[in-house]
C-alpha cells in the first residue's frame, strides 16, 4: 500500500471524503480553476502569466507520465505558487483496471510530482481521469489519502478547433456554469501533437467577466483547513 499523500490537517481533508466535490460548499461569489496536463506544455506560459497578472491562484491536475516527461514544468508550476493535483499516471480508465492497477496509477503518479521537485506544492487531491467516478472507486482513493476533486463544468477547449471548439465557446461554457463554488475546468496542452491551446486564450476574458460579476478566485488548498 503506498503511504497517504496528506500532510494536512486531516478534519479538512476528510470532509472532502465520500464525494466527487464538483463545487465548494460556500454560498460566497467565489470560484476555482484548474487545469489538466497530460498531453504537452503548449500553452503554460501564457496560463501561467495570466494567472500571475491577474493574482489569481489554480490547481494544475498532471498525470505522472506528463510530470515524468516535463520535470521543469513541474517545478515552473511549482514555483509560481500554484497547488498540483494527482491524475493518475497514465490516464486510463479505472473502470477497466483491477484495483491494485487503480491503486499502482495513484501512488505511481504521487511518487513521479514528488520526484520531478514539486516539493510542499503536491497536494492531496486527485482527479479521475475522463471524470469518470465511482463511489467505491472514491473510496479507494480515500483511502490513499487522496480526496476527489472533480468539477462543475469543463471548457472543452481541449478539443480544439478540429472539434468544433473556439474561444467563444470555451467563454461561454465557463460562464454558463457560473455560480458560487463552482471549479472550472481547463487544459495546459493540446492532444495529438497539436499546438493550439483554446483554454490559454479563454483565460483572460475568463478572469476579466469573473471580476465584472464580482467573483473572486479561490485556491482549492484553502478547503484543507477545516
Amino acid at each position: 500500500m503506498p503511504r497517504p499523500a496528506a500532510t494536512v490537517d486531516g478534519k479538512g481533508l476528510r470532509a472532502l471524503f465520500g464525494s466527487e466535490n464538483r463545487v465548494i460548499p460556500t454560498r460566497e461569489r467565489e470560484v476555482a480553476l484548474t487545469f489538466n496536463a497530460a498531453w504537452n506544455d503548449a500553452g503554460l506560459d501564457s496560463i501561467l502569466e495570466e494567472l500571475t497578472r491577474s493574482r489569481a491562484p489554480a490547481t494544475f491536475f498532471l498525470t505522472g507520465d506528463f510530470a515524468d516527461r516535463h520535470p521543469a514544468v513541474v517545478r515552473k508550476i511549482a514555483a509560481a505558487g500554484h497547488g498540483l493535483g494527482n491524475h493518475s499516471f497514465s490516464h486510463p480508465r479505472f473502470k477497466d483496471l483491477t484495483r491494485a492497477g487503480r491503486q499502482h496509477e495513484v501512488a505511481a503518479a504521487d511518487r513521479a510530482l514528488r520526484a520531478a521537485g514539486a516539493g510542499r506544492t503536491v497536494t492531496p487531491f486527485f482527479r479521475f481521469p475522463y471524470s469518470q467516478t465511482s463511489p467505491a472507486h472514491i473510496r479507494e482513493v480515500n483511502a490513499l489519502g487522496f480526496a476527489d476533486i472533480e468539477y462543475t463544468a469543463d471548457t472543452n477547449g481541449w478539443k480544439g478547433t478540429a472539434g468544433g471548439m473556439t474561444v467563444d465557446r470555451a467563454v461561454d461554457r465557463a460562464l454558463r456554469a457560473l455560480r458560487p463554488g463552482a471549479v472550472l475546468q481547463m487544459h495546459v496542452g493540446a492532444s495529438h501533437g497539436r499546438t493550439e491551446v483554446i483554454d490559454a486564450r479563454a483565460l483572460p476574458r475568463i478572469l476579466k467577466v469573473l471580476t465584472t460579476r464580482g467573483y473572486r478566485v479561490i485556491d482549492l488548498r484553502t478547503l484543507l483547513t477545516p
